[in-house]
């Protein structure tokens, strides 16, 4: 098991973290990884090519959304839960407002 590179915490910017949620596509991610599970990267169902899909989980991770791990050939994805200290209710705030009516 080999937890992938990732941003020390105080490192992690609202800035970078808006950015990254601002693909339909990643914020989706981000809605399921909000179950507190961890998730495969092919669990995610999106009609995007594999390498597609790892770039969007490479935007998270270097964004500090998401952690990922390694074990063997399979890659594993979660929310980085230290996030939720650094910016209470952000991550919350985002979800809620997707699914509120415009």
């Amino acid at each position: 098991m080999r937890q992938l590179p990732h941003p020390d915490l105080q490192d992690v910017s609202v800035p970078r973290v808006l950015s990254a949620l601002g693909d339909p596509v990643r914020l989706g991610m981000v809605r399921t990884l909000s179950d507190g599970e961890e998730h495969l990267r092919g669990e995610f169902e999106y009609e995007l090519a594999q390498s597609t899909i790892s770039h969007h989980v490479k935007t998270l991770v270097d964004a500090g959304i998401a952690l990922a791990r390694r074990e063997g050939t399979r890659c594993f994805v979660s929310l980085r839960p230290q996030l939720e200290d650094r910016f209470p209710g952000l991550l919350t705030a985002v979800l809620a407002q997707q699914d509120s009516p415009r």
